[in-house]
C-alpha cells in the first residue's frame, strides 16, 4: 500500500482533554507458567493459537510500520481523567462522532446519533477513523472502580468493496485503540489497539505481522460487531490454578499493576462468533497487551485501506447483536 507522509501529533478531541501526556505505563504482563502452576496434564488448556508473519491478504509497507513504530516509541499513550458529566453523559447516549484521519479521502457523514456512513476513494491506502470520546473510561468505567463488569461494543455493516491499494484488495477492520494512535495504521497492528480484519478474517492485537485466525473473511452485505468485556480477577479460578488465593488489591502483575480480566467478543449479523481472553497468549512471541487492560481510555476505531462503503452503528437501537437482559 502507499507510503504517506511523515505523522502529526494530534491533541486530545474537543471537550475532552488529557491529564498529561507523560508516559506511565509498564511493560506487558509476564508470562504465565501454567506448566508450573498446573501440573496435571489432563487439565491443560488447548495450545495457543498460532500467529502468521504475514498476512495471505494484504500487507503494508515496511516503511508504515517502521514510522508506526517511531511514532509509539516516540508519544507516549495519553494518561486518562474523569470526564466531565456532559462528555460521559454523551457516550452513554451513544453520540459518538467520527474523527477522519488526514489519510482518509472518501465521503463520511454522521446520519444521526450514533450511526456513521461512509465512503472511501477507490485505490485509497490504509486510513483510519476513530470516535471523538472513548467508549472506556478508565478513570471512570474500570471495574477495579465500579467493582461491576463494563461492556464497549459497535457495529459495521460493509456496504461495498472496490478498487484496492495497488495489488492488494479493499477492506476494512473493526477494532478499539488507545490515542494517540498512528493514523496511517489500522487498529490492531500498534500498541493499545486490537482489531479483526475483513480480507482475511484474523484477529490483531498490537502486532504488526500477521495475526492469528478467528473468523472467514466478511462478506459484502454482513453485519460485524466487536465487543470488549472489563470485569474484576476471577479468585476462583487463581485459587484453582494452584496460586495462592488473593485479594482484589494483591491481584497485580509483576511491576505492581492490578490486571482486569478482559474478554474479546464476535458477532456476525447478530450472532456471536467467536472471542479470545485478552491474556491467553501472552508471552515472548506476542505483541503484549499494553493500552487494553482496563487502563487507558479506549475509542472505537475502523481501519480502511481501498475502496469501502460502510455504515457504523454505536447506538443498541441499531445492532443486530441484542445483549442479555
Amino acid at each position: 500500500m502507499s507510503q504517506k507522509t511523515d505523522p502529526q501529533f494530534w491533541g486530545p478531541p474537543p471537550t475532552y482533554e488529557a491529564a498529561s501526556n507523560t508516559n506511565h505505563q509498564g511493560d506487558p504482563p509476564p508470562y504465565h507458567n501454567w506448566q508450573e502452576a498446573v501440573p496435571d496434564t489432563s487439565v491443560f488448556p488447548p495450545p495457543p493459537v498460532s500467529g502468521y508473519y504475514s498476512s495471505g491478504a494484504g500487507n503494508a509497507s515496511s516503511d508504515e510500520a517502521e514510522r508506526a513504530h517511531q511514532f509509539c516509541d516516540n508519544t507516549p499513550l495519553w494518561i486518562p481523567s474523569r470526564p466531565s458529566e456532559a462528555v460521559y453523559s454523551s457516550v452513554q447516549h451513544h453520540d459518538l462522532r467520527p474523527v477522519r484521519q488526514r489519510e482518509y479521502a472518501g465521503d463520511l457523514q454522521l446520519t444521526q446519533p450514533g450511526k456513521w456512513r461512509g465512503r472511501t476513494f477507490d485505490g485509497n491506502g490504509d486510513c483510519l477513523v476513530l470516535t471523538h470520546l472513548p467508549l472506556y473510561f478508565a478513570a471512570e468505567d474500570s471495574p477495579l472502580i465500579r467493582e461491576t463488569p463494563k461492556t464497549i461494543y459497535f457495529e459495521v455493516k460493509l456496504l461495498a468493496l472496490r478498487s484496492g491499494p495497488g495489488a492488494d484488495a479493499s477492506g476494512f477492520s473493526i477494532g478499539f485503540a488507545a490515542q494517540p494512535y498512528p493514523s496511517w495504521r489500522s487498529p490492531g497492528w500498534e500498541r493499545g489497539s486490537l482489531g479483526v480484519f475483513s480480507d482475511d478474517g484474523c484477529r490483531f492485537v498490537n502486532d504488526s505481522f500477521g495475526g492469528r485466525d478467528l473468523t472467514a473473511p466478511f462478506r459484502v452485505g454482513e453485519t460485524v460487531g466487536l465487543g470488549m468485556v472489563f470485569s474484576l480477577p476471577d479468585l476462583d479460578a487463581e485459587s484453582k490454578s494452584g496460586s495462592k488465593s488473593k485479594s482484589r488489591g494483591e491481584m497485580k502483575s509483576e511491576k505492581g499493576k492490578v490486571i482486569c480480566k478482559v474478554e474479546i467478543f464476535f458477532t456476525r449479523n447478530g450472532h456471536r462468533a467467536g472471542g479470545w481472553d485478552l491474556h491467553e497468549e501472552v508471552d515472548e512471541d506476542s505483541g503484549g497487551v499494553q493500552g487494553l487492560q482496563g487502563d487507558y481510555d479506549l475509542y472505537g476505531a475502523i481501519g480502511l485501506f481501498g475502496g469501502v462503503d460502510f455504515e457504523t452503528y454505536f447506538d443498541p437501537a441499531g445492532w443486530l447483536w441484542k445483549p442479555a437482559v
